[in-house]
């Protein structure tokens, strides 16, 4: 990830948080203007009907005494059926009624907001009930008006302005929280993309830094590590497998070009047994490129593996074997394994082959379960292997002295291909004491039951 694709990478989330955290915030200053502009009427009106109570209450047959007013609600009238204003308080002395709104009997109390062209007024009108009435005013009807002017906060704009203010700078400090927190968030990626550009074909062997935990940075970083290693390996194969190759074609191919050159030169020598000894070269040249592209696949194939009965496998494999070495088998009955039939099959020809190669007189063979693994023994009575040469004969193309006596066109390759199968199986195949010739052991898992 080069540096403007890190910045345009942290850009956009930290414009996703704050357009995010803009529209959280203007939900929620929405609902709080709305609550702050309700609670603020409600307590207005509480106060103005609480005022135009108290003074009905304090009224009698005389001459209604002046109203009592407190330092907001100050605009307090009684008015009659006719509009007339009786008593005022101070602030509103002199002035028509508030308003021409009239409540009926049945709903005494209303609350109301009336503007003018200079203000506007909150109050609550009330209408004394019928027997106040006619106990003051011998039943004429009267309602007393108890008010103030708005409040700035509900007047004018001044919340919302508040409200969007604090908005926009929360939105703007989250934005900034997280700025700086994509930002140390995509320093290890970034140290992962420079260590990858590092990379190179001939070099496969760095590795990216590799966070602890287990959040997905330090996945991402645990994956590329895998990946490089899988690639290594890969091309370490692949240089091994050219290397091998070459190796190994040099020979025949530097014989073939010298008995094609003595041909054309030589007169006597016969056309036609130039031509058979350069096909026969060309036919263990064509061997030799066909094992090692078949010991590549199964080093780097995959497979989906399937239920095999190894037992079932071994008899049918020892059963198409003939020659003049007889083969006897002793198998557990029903020993399953997870694998690919034919390339376990191809591991079971491979010993049984080198065994009947090498053996005197039998061959024994034994399918068992052991230790949760299914173990087949191939054990030959010739005359074994060397204790260190039983890993060498695993490597590719390493033949014994033995092997090449009695099977000189052999590439060298079986016992390779062999155990590069039992591995891709997560088994293994060794070679292990015995008390005469080879014994042969392949180790699979056992498939559950």
């Amino acid at each position: 990830m080069s540096f403007p694709r890190r910045l345009s990478v942290q850009a956009t989330l930290t414009l996703a948080t704050g357009l995010l955290s803009l529209l959280a915030l203007s939900a929620v200053g929405i609902v709080a203007d709305f609550s702050i502009r309700v609670d603020v009427e409600q307590r207005v009106f509480e106060d103005t009907e609480r005022a135009a109570v108290d003074w009905i209450g304090a009224m009698n047959e005389a001459r209604p005494p002046p109203p009592v007013t407190a330092s907001d609600v100050n605009l307090i009238q009684l008015v009659n059926s006719s509009g007339e204003v009786e008593s005022a308080s101070r602030a509103v002395a002199g002035r028509p009624a508030l308003s021409k709104y009239w409540p009926s009997s049945d709903d005494r109390i209303q609350h109301r907001t009336e503007c003018s062209a200079t203000q506007c007024v909150m109050f609550t009108a009330v209408r004394p009930s019928p027997q106040e009435e006619q106990l003051l005013w011998g039943g004429e009807s009267h309602i007393v008006y108890a008010g103030r002017a708005q409040p700035a906060i509900l007047a004018t704009h001044t919340l919302e302005l508040l409200l969007g203010a604090a908005v926009l700078l929360a939105s703007g400090l989250f934005a900034g929280v997280a700025w700086i927190l994509v930002r140390q968030a995509l320093r290890p990626v970034e140290a992962i993309s420079r260590r990858i550009a590092q990379v190179t074909v001939t070099d496969l062997s760095m590795r990216v830094p590799q966070p602890s935990g287990q959040d997905a940075i330090a996945l991402l970083a645990r994956t590329a590590n895998e990946t490089l290693s899988r690639l290594q390996e890969a091309v370490d194969h692949q240089r091994h497998f050219a290397s091998m190759v070459s190796h190994e074609l040099r020979t025949p191919l530097t014989g073939l070009r010298t008995q094609l050159e003595e041909a054309q030169l030589y007169s006597d020598v016969d056309p036609r047994t130039a031509i058979d000894d350069a096909l026969a070269t060309l036919e263990r040249c064509q061997l030799i490129i066909d094992e090692m592209l078949a010991l590549t696949r199964v080093r780097t194939s995959s497979h989906t593996p399937q239920r095999v009965d190894l037992t079932a496998l071994a008899r049918e494999e020892v059963a198409r074997r003939g020659g003049k070495v007889p083969i006897r088998i002793h198998a557990d009955e029903n020993v399953a394994v997870f694998g690919n039939p034919v390339q376990i099959a191809e591991v079971l020809v491979n010993l049984l082959v080198n065994a009947q190669r090498h053996a005197l007189t039998r061959v024994e063979v034994s399918v068992v379960r052991a230790d949760g693994h299914a173990t087949v023994s191939v054990l030959d009575d010739g005359a074994g292997i060397p204790p260190a040469d039983r890993e060498r004969i695993f490597t590719p193309f390493v033949r014994l002295t033995e092997g090449r006596r009695r099977d000189p066109h052999g590439s060298g390759l079986g016992l390779a291909i062999s155990r590069a199968i039992a591995q891709t199986h997560q088994g293994m195949l060794t070679v292990e004491d015995s008390p005469r010739g080879a014994n042969f052991v392949l180790r699979l898992p056992l498939a559950p039951d």
